[in-house]
């Protein structure tokens, strides 16, 4: 789920710890068809002098979407890009629809009124015609970026950083999502919630949708089928609603010097609470952790701490962070929802076998269960929510 890259990294697309069984290579368009109807497009919105001097498919190409990188050149000028690509249909895509037009007004609203860093936006192209599937470009950023495999808890140049330099990256990457709540978001550019809905509720709504659609024909989850009625028990009072980034974590981000040049990933924005974004941020972080110590090894437990989170978002916004530990559990369910629908799709293309318990298809499911319990950062002797 990403868009603009360091070459070094080659990173786009790769959802949060999936691995490579859900990136079957059956998704991918064919390189060569893909460069030659591209560059008639290009002539075609660019001027009859632009061509594509190189286009690469990154090897850890995303599951829900495909990433191009190319050189292109026209008036002289070699221009360093990315496209976004929808999934063709018969891939059997992650989600359901993907609205990558959307994804780029959104982008675009961002870089207008926010200082937060998004890559130089060149086109959108909604018409399926020219490669299949809608798609749009943006300049490609030079930098790195933490690696979702292996997780960058497991010796990266995240891990090796000093202290100090880790503390930049975590506190400017808490105030990049702080920017990002900033944004303007009247009038039609995210969806509104039904009537007497609140954003969280909406939200709910949406993930239990995926859910169905996910499961249609296939065994049903019980955990997740659980963690709905918990999320029935104990949805919080919400605050006023933001742009919610969505994905919002640090694998998702450029660096250059420990700071954001780049941040990428829009397909799950959304209107929503703030905590929105803050619990799927250190939830994330969490499950990478786990993986890391379950292998035997330190990774970052004192890395984006939810206090630690709160405190930087207070310092940077002046807003009091509420109910954290409601959302930190609801972004383990959000993912557990996506992990099933990526077996699911593991499954379809041969690269897993149905498992005699549904839920052994989601690889934190202990955590869930913690999450919901109540006892997850005990558990982990880190006290209370973490701090």
């Amino acid at each position: 789920m990403a868009e603009g890259i360091s070459p070094a990294e080659q990173r786009h697309g790769a959802d949060a710890g999936h691995g490579d069984v859900a990136r079957p290579t059956e998704s991918q368009r064919d390189p060569v068809m893909l460069r030659d109807r591209l560059g008639v497009w290009l002539q075609e919105v660019q001027g009859a002098d632009a061509v594509i001097e190189d286009l690469q498919i990154p090897s850890a190409n995303g599951m829900s979407s495909e990433t191009l990188l190319f050189d292109a050149r026209w008036s002289g000028q070699v221009h360093r890009l990315v496209a976004r690509v929808a999934p063709l249909a018969e891939s059997d895509p992650v989600f359901a629809t993907y609205d990558l037009d959307r994804q780029y007004a959104v982008m675009r609203r961002v870089s207008e009124t926010t200082e937060v860093p998004v890559p130089t936006l060149f086109w959108s192209e909604p018409d399926p015609g020219p490669l299949g599937s809608p798609f749009f470009v943006m300049a490609r950023i030079d930098g790195v970026i933490p690696p979702d495999v292996m997780p960058y808890t497991f010796g990266s140049w995240v891990t090796e950083a000093s202290d100090d330099d880790r503390a930049v990256l975590e506190r400017s990457a808490v105030e990049t999502i702080a920017a990002i709540h900033a944004t303007p978001v009247d009038g039609d550019l995210l969806e509104a919630p039904a009537e007497g809905e609140t954003p969280l509720r909406a939200h709910v709504r949406r993930l239990r949708t995926f859910y169905e659609w996910a499961c249609d024909g296939h065994p049903r989850s019980p955990l997740i089928e659980r963690a709905f009625r918990w999320i029935d028990d104990n949805v919080p009072v919400e605050s006023d609603p933001a742009l919610s980034w969505g994905d919002a974590r640090i694998g998702n981000i450029v660096f250059g010097e420990f700071r954001p040049v780049a941040v990428l990933d829009w397909e799950m924005a959304c209107l929503g609470p703030r905590e929105l974004d803050l619990g799927w941020a250190i939830f994330l972080h969490r499950f990478f952790q786990d993986i890391t110590e379950m292998a035997g090894l330190p990774g970052l437990p004192d890395f984006l701490r939810p206090a630690r989170v709160t405190e930087i978002y207070r310092e940077a916004t002046g807003y009091e962070v509420r109910d954290l530990d409601f959302y930190i559990t609801y972004a383990s369910i959000i993912h557990a929802v996506i992990m099933y629908r990526i077996q699911i799709r593991a499954i379809t293309f041969g690269h897993a076998t149905v498992p005699d318990d549904p839920d052994d298809m989601i690889m934190h499911r202990a955590t869930v269960d913690a999450l919901i319990a109540g006892t997850y950062w005990t558990d982990k002797n880190l006290g209370s929510s973490g701090s």
